[in-house]
């Protein structure tokens, strides 16, 4: 009697309760069709290739902006007369007012593109970077450097009253004719002297290439 009744309710209850069982928890094949054969084509291929997202042409590196010095002489390193030049400045600045920099250095090149210039400009007319959008080239640039050093050099600075025009044409002069009246060297003149290099802004350079 007892198991009749059993079975009976087996029969009536077993199949609600399997099809209730399958809405709860449904297979993977169920909630996605095909899945199960995806795969198995996957799982029975022989290689995997993985491929990188594609980068966005909008992301940039972040770059680290450069500081640059103000005070700086940019000069050809290779012309005595400049050189010559740079040494006597170096030993008038005692307050160390004045910084340098070879022409023929890497080092120059954040200097020459904040100034709009480029190396030929630089080599006819030698630059001072005063400071933050203020340079000078050629006879203007030289008194100005002599502005920034102490007493009695700084008064030099008042020749500023001359037409530029006019100190500009005998610069120029000068300049085009400096190696042949004082000579050119091979490579900048301060490595020869690398005590003057606590003075420039690429010692650090200057240094490695000697």
């Amino acid at each position: 009697m007892l198991i009749r009744q059993a079975r009976n309710f087996s029969k009536a209850y077993a199949a609600p309760l399997s099809s209730s069982l399958k809405t709860l928890f449904p297979s993977p094949a169920d909630v996605v069709p095909g899945v199960a054969a995806d795969v198995a084509d996957v799982t029975g291929a022989d290689d995997l290739v993985y491929t990188e997202p594609p980068v966005s042409s909008t992301v940039k590196p972040a770059m680290e902006p450069s500081l640059l010095q103000p005070g700086v002489v940019i000069y050809d390193g290779v012309c005595h007369l400049c050189h010559g030049g740079v040494k006597w400045v170096i030993r008038a600045d005692k307050y160390r007012k004045i910084k340098f920099c070879c022409l023929q250095s890497q080092a120059a090149e954040p200097y020459l593109r904040l100034c709009g210039l480029d190396r030929e400009d630089v080599l006819r007319r030698f630059l001072f970077v005063e400071g933050p959008g203020l340079y000078h080239q050629a006879s203007t640039a030289a008194l100005k450097v002599l502005s920034h050093l102490p007493l009695p050099y700084s008064a030099l600075s008042s020749l500023l009253i001359i037409p530029r025009p006019l100190r500009d044409a005998v610069y120029d002069y000068i300049a085009k004719q400096r190696y042949h009246w004082f000579g050119k060297s091979e490579d900048c003149l301060v490595l020869k002297e690398k005590e003057l290099l606590e003075r420039f802004i690429d010692r650090d350079e200057m240094l490695g290439r000697s």
